[in-house]
């Protein structure tokens, strides 16, 4: 028991198989806590290579600043760390794909065939504002245009528009189009956002027009847009 009080709580005579076991548990607790947050607090970096570097520079930083610390049990914590990183890759390529999950997430499809699954964005930890933000970030602003958005396993949004969108521009057809502006959210998740309706339409001619698109109410809608050239987009709730 006093020996793992001496892990938890350091000692100046720690053996040196200590710290490889401290590094051991710091590792396994920054992983747990990246799955916990979800891929999007690591966007662009690989789980596993951001917890080997930042628990490689904790281990190491402090001796290199002091003089006075010995290098053995340090040394010996990060080739651990640096051991048990390359472990986890290898495992990772050799074990089956339902398996591997635990170690790399998977990518999310936040949206396929133009709709948006909502339990799939809650499973993601993501807003549909925050999906609205990175497409515009992917000028991928007109949802109408818009086939599959995939949450990678970096953290990063990517964009696949419908085949009539993703060939030929207007320019390339000399073809002038109007701009379409910044897409407002009328609707989401079931409520209306009555201050972002267009000056031109109000709360009784927008309900009318729901209505000719097959819409009794806003509950069975998860997400509505109206762009400044008054084009509707309507992702229906999946259990709708």
């Amino acid at each position: 028991m006093d020996q793992l009080v001496e892990l938890w709580e350091g000692s100046s005579s720690l053996p040196l198989y200590g710290f490889a076991v401290r590094a051991l548990i710091v590792y396994v607790y920054i992983f747990a806590m990246i799955k916990l947050l979800g891929q999007r607090s690591m966007a662009t970096v690989d789980p596993l290579d951001f917890i080997f570097g930042v628990v490689i520079g904790d281990i190491l930083g402090e001796p290199l600043a002091t003089g006075d610390s010995e290098l053995g049990g340090p040394f010996l914590a990060a080739a651990t760390i640096g051991a048990l990183h390359w472990s986890l890759s290898y495992i990772a390529l050799k074990l089956p794909k339902k398996s591997r999950r635990f170690l790399e997430d998977e990518p999310y499809i936040l949206a396929s065939d133009g709709v948006f699954h909502e339990k799939i964005l809650r499973k993601a930890n993501m807003t549909i504002e925050q999906v609205l933000m990175e497409l515009r970030q992917a000028s991928s602003s007109d949802l109408n245009e818009i086939d599959t958005v995939v949450l990678e396993q970096n953290g990063k949004v990517s964009v696949i528009k419908k085949a009539r969108f993703d060939q030929l521009t207007p320019d390339d057809m000399n073809i002038s189009m109007k701009d379409k502006g910044y897409a407002s959210v009328i609707i989401s998740d079931g409520t209306l956002k009555e201050k972002n309706l267009p000056e031109h339409l109000s709360e009784e001619k927008f309900y009318k027009q729901l209505k000719k698109k097959g819409y009794d109410s806003t509950d069975n809608i998860f997400l509505l847009t109206i762009n400044r050239n008054n084009e509707w987009y309507i992702s229906p709730k999946e259990d709708a």
